[in-house]
């Protein structure tokens, strides 16, 4: 078990628990040619956010069993490349919401109050000490672009500082409080005072906040990313801090960040005071990182001993009952017509007796988890693998 990027100890301490202990820790991200030469030998592989999983990284793990993002975000990972492999990815979708959304809160009261450039001025020796442009966060409008956890841990939030509410999302929400969705991306532009984005990593995404949208601000309004790095037009963002339409920003990702602590940042946005600038730390709190760690690291372990595969991101979810005195098969298969008719078929010319059969699938890949009597466990193995189709197999005993 290979876990790179210093995941949280809780991770390392859940594995064992769970009896794991060949387990390769290091702290940093490795380079492609590295993590190649490192893969090759690993069962799982956990990683954070820098760590990029190609699919030549893919090709080159043979053994590889699945992936544990210690993290939100799957974009590190090519899930087209491991779901074909029948690699299963997991990851920590709840784990760091409450984190992300009390540092966004934090950002909002503070560029309210112009505290960025009071502080920035402050360390050069200047005393601005006026109110001009400095505004409680009462009253205000939030405009929440991305209605999630995250986006609705941040609504409650706000709602308790006094802030009224309004959510943009594709689907319609439950609404919690007295928030309100509105039905169109340009009215909550034009009517909120702090725009905060919670959005994922999608095509339909991808500068989703560009130039025209900058324009469709409130004039001194703020905007606040701690989604995703591709979202926002940095150099659009730009222009609109320069031109004084916007009154500061917070942004805690970047469409290229620093794959170590020791590489420069570079961006147009260091030039102002009154832009928070986060070295992607949304989620970086020591109860988040834990409860990350416990959370995946329990993932992985759960599908290496019992096959269940819920809340896997690219892979059918089956959430599986224990399997004492039996043997376990796991059978990753391309989606097409007859898999599971072969399998029975097979095994019932060799008088093998299926116990319990799950099946699971979606647009491109199936997954048969079948229990058998203990002693006939290696003998069904040999069946499945000569099903056509096969994409990869195990047993659990």
């Amino acid at each position: 078990m290979l876990l790179l990027e210093g995941v949280h100890q809780s991770a390392l301490e859940t594995l064992k628990s769970n009896g794991y202990s060949n387990i390769e820790f290091l702290k940093t991200s490795l380079p492609e040619d590295e993590l190649i030469e490192k893969i090759k030998d690993a069962h799982f592989v956990g990683i954070r956010s820098r760590t990029q999983i190609t699919e030549k990284v893919v090709d080159a793990a043979q053994k590889l069993v699945a992936i544990g993002c210690f993290c939100i975000g799957t974009n590190q990972v090519d899930l087209d490349a491991t779901q074909r492999r029948g690699i299963p990815v997991f990851n920590a979708p709840f784990s760091n919401t409450r984190s992300v959304a009390e540092l966004v809160l934090g950002q909002i009261i503070l560029l309210l109050r112009q505290v960025p450039s009071k502080n920035a001025k402050a360390h050069r020796g200047e005393w601005e000490k006026t109110a001009v442009g400095s505004y409680e966060a009462r009253g205000k409008t939030l405009g929440i672009i991305g209605y999630g956890h995250i986006g609705t841990q941040l609504s409650i939030l706000a709602e308790h500082l006094g802030m009224r509410v309004q959510f943009f999302d594709i689907e319609d929400k439950l609404v919690l409080g007295n928030s309100a969705q509105v039905k169109s991306l340009g009215k909550l532009l034009n009517t909120s005072d702090v725009v905060s984005l919670h959005v994922p990593e999608t095509p339909q995404t991808q500068d989703m906040i560009g130039e025209k949208e900058l324009s469709q601000m409130k004039k001194g309004s703020i905007l606040i990313n701690a989604s995703r790095g591709t979202v926002v037009d940095i150099d659009a963002l730009a222009k609109a801090l320069e031109s004084g339409h916007l009154n500061g920003a917070a942004i805690d990702v970047f469409p290229v960040e620093p794959k170590s602590n020791t590489e420069e940042f570079e961006s147009p946005l260091r030039a102002f005071d009154n832009v928070i600038l986060t070295p992607h730390v949304g989620g970086s709190t020591q109860e988040a990182q834990e409860n990350i760690g416990i959370e995946v690291a329990g993932k992985l372990a759960k599908y290496s001993d019992n096959g269940s595969t819920l809340s896997a991101v690219n892979f059918p979810e089956v959430s599986l009952p224990e399997h004492t005195g039996r043997s376990r098969l796991l059978h990753v298969h391309r989606n097409q017509p007859g898999i599971l008719t072969q399998i029975n078929q097979a095994f019932a010319e060799k008088g093998i007796n299926i116990e319990a059969q799950y099946l699971q699938t979606n647009a491109e890949i199936g997954y048969v988890v079948v229990d058998v009597k203990e002693d006939r466990g290696y003998e069904a193995l040999a069946e499945l693998q000569q099903i056509d189709g096969t994409i990869k197999t195990r047993i659990l005993h």
